[in-house]
């Protein structure tokens, strides 16, 4: 028998599985989590925007990673804390759509922008001299513009392929709703989602791996083997975080799509990586980038200082 996937389908998560007496410190702490992910990301869009000194390519590519972090968190944090309150945990069809569709946009947003940021670099310390021809303002425009339109074409052609499924199930296997959960509720053939799916998949991380490894390289050999001044130091502070950030999104998330397709991979483990993913890259970002680059860092300084004073 098929259930009507329209609004008023009930769809259920799993349940938590800590004592009903740490329910409340949980709830605390998730709420603290979520307001302060969003306040240290709003933070740094505030800075560059108001910022005309910040209004580089640089930072402007480093803007939207903190718009696309607010997205995931405010995908995945709400619906999980008022979640906490009522036991089972529900969530009507299309709102599990929509939170499915929130975060694989911020999932493959991420990849692209921190791909882009790195094509940022290599052209900076590379080609020094042909960046400001490279990286003009028309050339910055079609790159943000390619990353989000790529992003969201990418993701909406995946939930649509999702939509068109009949549902017979009504019980997710994942903490919160993305397209594999989605799809294993469907009692019809998804050969084609399947497809797609790992053309996703291989389209994302292939292409933002093949580009930063490309471009790390290519800094490593600039800044190291030609011995520039400092090359060693400069070398590692460009690619430092910014390695660390994407190969932790890009590894978390790889194995928690992967897992979904093979049968015997641990449900609790598929759980775990599919959480930190919505969770610690939104919630490190703004640390890493604010302290890491310095400008940034000066001018939250002085907004911090500006806004204590009290003369």
């Amino acid at each position: 028998m098929f259930l009507n996937s329209s609004s008023s389908t009930t769809i259920f998560l799993p349940s938590f599985t800590f004592p009903p007496s740490t329910r409340v410190p949980a709830l605390v702490f998730s709420t603290l989590t979520y307001l302060m992910i969003m306040c240290c990301n709003l933070m740094i869009v505030v800075t560059i925007a108001l910022n005309h000194n910040l209004h580089k390519p640089m930072y402007l590519l480093l803007l939207n990673l903190p718009v696309c972090d607010m997205m995931g968190a405010t995908a995945f944090f709400p619906q999980m804390i008022s979640s906490m309150l009522y036991q089972p945990r529900v969530i009507s069809y299309w709102a599990c759509v929509v939170q499915a569709l929130l975060t694989h946009t911020y999932g493959g947003g991420s990849l692209l922008i921190l791909t882009a940021m790195a094509f940022d670099r290599y052209i900076a310390i590379c080609s020094p001299l042909s960046y400001n021809t490279i990286m003009t303002n028309n050339n910055l425009i079609k790159i943000i513009s390619g990353i989000w339109l790529t992003d969201t074409i990418l993701i909406f052609t995946l939930i649509a392929l999702t939509l068109r499924l009949k549902i017979c199930q009504d019980t997710i296997s994942d903490m919160y709703c993305n397209n594999p959960s989605l799809t294993k509720l469907a009692c019809e053939g998804t050969h084609v989602n399947n497809i797609y799916g790992l053309f996703t998949i291989a389209f994302l991380q292939g292409i933002s791996l093949a580009v930063i490894l490309f471009t790390y390289l290519q800094i490593l050999f600039t800044c190291v083997f030609k011995k520039q001044a400092d090359a060693r130091s400069k070398a590692i502070q460009t690619c430092g975080a910014h390695l660390i950030v994407f190969l932790f999104l890009e590894l978390n998330a790889f194995i928690a799509l992967v897992a979904h397709r093979i049968e015997t991979a641990p449900l609790f483990l598929r759980r775990a990586l599919g959480v930190s993913v919505m969770i610690f890259p939104p919630l490190l970002n703004p640390l890493v980038y604010s302290f890491n680059t310095k400008e940034i860092r000066k001018h939250i300084l002085l907004f911090l200082k500006r806004k204590t004073s009290p003369f």
